[in-house]
C-alpha cells in the first residue's frame, strides 16, 4: 500500500469511492450520489500544505482516501484545529486501509500546524467507531437525531483527539 497526496486525476475514483457509501445510510448524510463538478471546489479547497487529501493506493488502485478539512474558516482562533474524513473502497474494507490513512493523517498534522483533529460520525457506523478509538479518539460531543433517512433519525458523533 501506497499513501501519497491526491492529485485531481483521483477525484474520479474519490467520488466513485464515495458514492459507494451512500446506500449504506451510515458513512454519509448525502443521500443522493456527488459529481465531479459537486465535488471539483471541494478538492480544490483541500492545499496540500494546509488541508490535504490523501490517497492509499493498492496495487495502483485508489483503496481510499482521507482529507483534512478547515474547522470554521476564516476563525483565527481555529486554526490549529480539523475535521478528518476518511471513506474506503468496498472491496478493501477490513483490510488495514483505513487505520493507514487515519496513521498517515495522524503523522502529518504537525507539519501542517494542526494540534486538535476530530471526525463526525452518524450512530450506528460501528466500524468507523472502533477505528476512532483504535487512534486514540475519544467523544468529545453528539447531537442527537440530526440526520433523517428515509424516516430514521440518527445522531452526529463528534470523536477527538489533541495531536
Amino acid at each position: 500500500m501506497i499513501i501519497r497526496l491526491a492529485h485531481t486525476s483521483d477525484l474520479p475514483s474519490i467520488i466513485d469511492i464515495y458514492n459507494q457509501a451512500i446506500p449504506s445510510r451510515q458513512s454519509t448524510g448525502d443521500t443522493q450520489p456527488v459529481h465531479f463538478e459537486d465535488r471539483l471546489a471541494w478538492f480544490e479547497e483541500h492545499r496540500p500544505d494546509r488541508y490535504p487529501i490523501f490517497v492509499a493506493e493498492v496495487d495502483t488502485q485508489v483503496a481510499g482516501w482521507c482529507s483534512l478539512s478547515a474547522y470554521r474558516p476564516g476563525r483565527a482562533a481555529l486554526r490549529f484545529t480539523a475535521e478528518i474524513s476518511y471513506y474506503i473502497a468496498s472491496v478493501y474494507h477490513r483490510q488495514g486501509v483505513g487505520t493507514a490513512l487515519v496513521q498517515h493523517a495522524l503523522a502529518a498534522c504537525p507539519a501542517l500546524q494542526i494540534k486538535h483533529l476530530f471526525a463526525i460520525v452518524l450512530e450506528g457506523n460501528q466500524a468507523s467507531l472502533k477505528l476512532l478509538q483504535k487512534m486514540g479518539f475519544e467523544q468529545w460531543g453528539y447531537l442527537p437525531r440530526v440526520a433523517s433517512f428515509d424516516g430514521r433519525e440518527v445522531g452526529h458523533v463528534y470523536c477527538g483527539r489533541h495531536v
